[in-house]
């Protein structure tokens, strides 16, 4: 049996690890897209801020690790998958066979289609190239400005503060993280990395990027949108430009601003990486679509991790949830199934945990609520400290926390084994911090249940 895994991040990684426990016989290839050795892209901000060196990102330390598991690599980048012959192409014509085929090539930035784009001064902020790039423009005093303010663009905030940088970050939304925080919690991220020295844009948009001659001769009115932006909205106080000098850039926004810059940062969003299953029997809606064996359409044929839209744990609806602990999960359900066993994934939780410039916030399953639920909000301005919860009868079923730290993992235990909360509900509404009792009561028998440190 040969087991060919495409993408060597924490997906593929932890799949072809599962798969040499529970197929020892069988043969192992792993194909990664770039150079170096299996990395994470999650380590990439510490990086850049110089907590670790580029061997600090490698997934496994030791040089010789996959090989003593017999677990042969190789570089290449898909460019075709032949599900007749059961054999893919790489973008350097070599071929590679497989009984069985595990889709975990991830995802790539998305680079909007804003002229100036591809100029050298403009950077995405995904591989370890990008951060070589990043390492030489990124110098202290540097003017930075930064498209994109959700995950990625907030976890590399404090990365690019440490170096020392002048920081704008310009978002379309009406929010930070419009997708993963709610209106309140994600303004007061906002009034957070604001009060640490960062420059933050809501509701506008990039337009174009120009060489300083190009900028000089471009006299564009500000478009529609920008110029309803300005009627309609209160961006962040906009300091005059400086003057321009060799190897900047000047960034055009919506709302009519111009900003000269060293370096422009994009991080508006990923892609899966899937162009090369075109005219193939695998579907792919927003990713790869799977069932919850995390096998595509064409049998012998699985797919996980951030490339892969697999049911949701309470709808059953197709959801891409492109974070580590679901990768890894979904890489060792993929890879038992094609070792012959019959495991199921219950269904994939939303789950987003962010440190933006070191205000911890978090987001678990329908964290928006739903049309016929109902729902319970903590907000505490003063001490950037928030909390929502939304309920669905009497479950649990999205919550929404800011500032805290603690405990936090309750309200996950809650939603994923959908606990029916009984009375416990009444008080949550009326004491919302009261969720990890509610844990512990509701997981209990009455002859175990342990006393509560108030009486509901």
């Amino acid at each position: 049996m040969k087991h060919l895994i495409l993408g060597n991040g924490p997906t593929g990684v932890v799949a072809a690890e599962t798969l040499r426990k529970a197929d020892p016989d069988a043969e192992i290839v792993m194909v990664g897209a770039e150079p170096e050795p299996p990395y994470s892209r999650m380590a990439i901000p510490y990086l850049l801020d110089g907590d670790i060196d580029e061997a600090g990102t490698y997934l496994r330390k030791s040089a010789g690790h996959f090989d003593e598991l017999r677990i042969r690599q190789r570089v290449g980048r898909a460019v075709a998958l032949n599900t007749q012959t059961r054999t893919v192409l790489f973008h350097d014509g070599g071929q590679e066979s497989f009984d069985r085929l595990l889709i975990a090539t991830g995802s790539h930035p998305i680079r909007p289609p804003i002229p100036g784009v591809d100029l050298p001064q403009v950077q995405t902020c995904w591989t370890l190239a990008d951060a070589r790039a990043i390492e030489r423009l990124a110098k202290p005093g540097s003017r930075v400005v930064q498209l994109g303010a959700g995950f990625i663009g907030c976890i590399i905030m404090e990365a690019l503060r440490k170096r020392g940088v002048k920081l704008t970050v310009v978002e379309r939304g009406d929010r930070m993280v419009p997708r993963m925080m709610t209106p309140v919690a994600g303004s007061m991220i906002k009034s957070w990395v604001e009060a640490k020295g960062v420059r933050v844009v809501t509701s506008a948009g990039i337009e174009r990027i120009d060489a300083p001659a190009a900028a000089a001769a471009s006299a564009e009115p500000p478009s529609l949108l920008g110029r309803f932006t300005r009627l309609f909205s209160a961006p962040s106080p906009a300091p005059a430009p400086a003057p321009t000098k060799s190897g900047e850039v000047v960034v055009s926004l919506s709302t009519g601003e111009k900003i000269a810059c060293d370096l422009v940062i994009v991080s508006a969003g990923v892609s899966p990486n899937v162009s090369f299953l075109e005219g193939t029997g695998v579907r792919v809606a927003s990713g790869v679509l799977v069932d919850s064996r995390m096998e595509t359409a064409v049998s012998g044929i699985y797919a996980a991790g951030d490339v892969a839209e697999a049911p949701d744990l309470f709808t059953g609806a197709h959801l891409v949830a492109a974070i580590q602990p679901n990768a890894a999960d979904q890489a060792r359900i993929a890879a038992l199934n094609m070792a012959g066993r019959d495991v199921q994934l219950p269904g994939v939780l939303a789950i987003n945990v962010l440190d933006s410039v070191g205000l911890i916030s978090s987001s678990f399953g329908q964290w928006e609520g739903v049309a016929n639920g109902d729902g319970v909000e903590l907000v505490d301005r003063p001490g950037y400290r928030y909390l929502s919860l939304q309920f669905q009868g009497d479950t649990l079923i999205g919550a929404t926390s800011l500032g805290m730290t603690q405990q936090v993992g309750a309200l996950r235990g809650l939603i994923q084994n959908r606990t029916p909360l009984g009375r416990w509900k009444d008080v949550l509404k009326s004491d919302p911090m009261r969720f990890p009792e509610a844990l512990i009561a509701c997981s209990q028998t009455p002859t175990t249940m342990v006393q509560m440190r108030r009486p509901i």
